[in-house]
């Protein structure tokens, strides 16, 4: 549990609404004061109101990269502790977020507390090693999931947007107990 006498204000910038609504109540019950933008504009707009102690930051964002608005934190001030949260995860964005300032880069999907384990860790200190990574079996049921939820769960839609035949998305929901 984060130390509640400690300035405790983290704003998430997310443009994903429901994951956004599911981490700013995670990080609430755990004692943060946060604030959400689902954009860079107005994450900006929301920093330039107040300046958070922490932030979480899509790297891709409908409106630009999480990359520029850690850049700015980093200018404005340089102990805010700003983690990048991305589902397109790569070696050159990674160096190029801690070459900005962030502290950590998490590829998703991760929980809310190892995002928290990121915020709170001590700068010298580095995270431990994955104890249990992903399969690609498992990272491709969530992808799945995630795009059918994007898309309102409309599987003509979901099969369209992930270049799949509808009745192969049929049977992957199935087995994959989406459905």
């Amino acid at each position: 549990m984060l130390d509640t006498t400690r300035e405790n204000s983290l704003l998430i910038v997310e443009d994903d609404d429901a994951l956004q609504t599911r981490l700013a109540r995670a990080m609430e019950k755990r004692g943060f004061d946060v604030r959400v933008a689902s954009g860079l504009s107005e994450a900006m707009v929301e920093a330039d109101a107040r300046l958070p102690k922490y932030a979480i930051v899509d790297l891709r964002l409908q409106d630009g990269s999480g990359l520029s608005f850690v850049e700015t934190l980093e200018k404005r001030d340089p102990k805010i502790r700003a983690i990048i949260l991305t589902g397109y995860g790569n070696i050159p964005t990674a160096v190029a977020s801690a070459r900005l300032g962030a502290i950590d880069y998490i590829a998703k999907p991760a929980t809310a507390d190892e995002i928290l384990d990121a915020l709170i860790r001590p700068r010298d200190e580095y995270p431990p090693a994955p104890s249990h990574p992903i399969s690609p079996v498992e990272a491709h049921k969530e992808h799945i999931e995630h795009v059918f939820l994007e898309m309102d769960k409309n599987v003509s839609r979901t099969a369209r947007s992930l270049g799949l035949h509808r009745r192969t998305l049929q049977r992957l929901l199935k087995r994959y107990r989406i459905v």
